[in-house]
């Protein structure tokens, strides 16, 4: 049986937490702090200077560039790309605020600056340009507010039941 290496890059003064697990092929850039319990996905670039808390889970192939502060029980889905530089080429940046609680659908885009409020939910495919109120589904290009998060949690307990 041939032995599989697992290659991941981590950089200098990575604070990890209890628990996290790290899959393969990923890149954690220094001074990055991951809390416990943390779960990034394969394929996944969390670049320099990116705080992320307590049992967030960050799917594959995802984009978390510098200044981007993620609080704890976040949901980041498969490929979903957080942006730093509303000009870019730029010489300054700004980073994305994601507040607890909230859940990021796949293959969505956050605009820098942003802030996604506690307990919101990003719908797959959304474009974010604008500050996300807590406990609000937004979706769409532009993503617009859909319905309050407790409205969600009454179509997935549906979804979940269904026969």
């Amino acid at each position: 049986m041939m032995e599989q290496k697992v290659i991941n890059f981590i950089g200098k003064n990575v604070k990890i937490g209890k628990g996290v697990k790290i899959w393969h092929f990923a890149y954690v850039g220094d001074n990055v702090e991951l809390g416990d319990g943390v779960v990034i996905g394969s394929l996944a670039h969390i670049d320099r200077g990116v705080k992320i808390g307590d049992n967030t889970r960050v799917e594959g192939s995802v984009y978390i560039p510098p200044l981007t502060i993620i609080g704890k029980d976040v949901f980041i889905g498969p490929a979903v790309t957080f942006t730093n530089d509303p000009y870019p080429p730029s010489k300054r940046m700004i980073g994305v605020v994601v507040e607890d609680g909230a859940i990021i659908g796949a293959s969505s885009v956050i605009k820098a600056g942003v802030r996604i409020g506690k307990n919101s939910v990003i719908a797959m495919g959304a474009v974010v340009t604008k500050d996300v109120p807590p406990n609000t589904v937004v979706a769409g290009i532009p993503a617009r507010p859909l319905y309050s998060r407790q409205e969600y949690e009454k179509r997935k307990k549906k979804w979940e039941s269904a026969k």
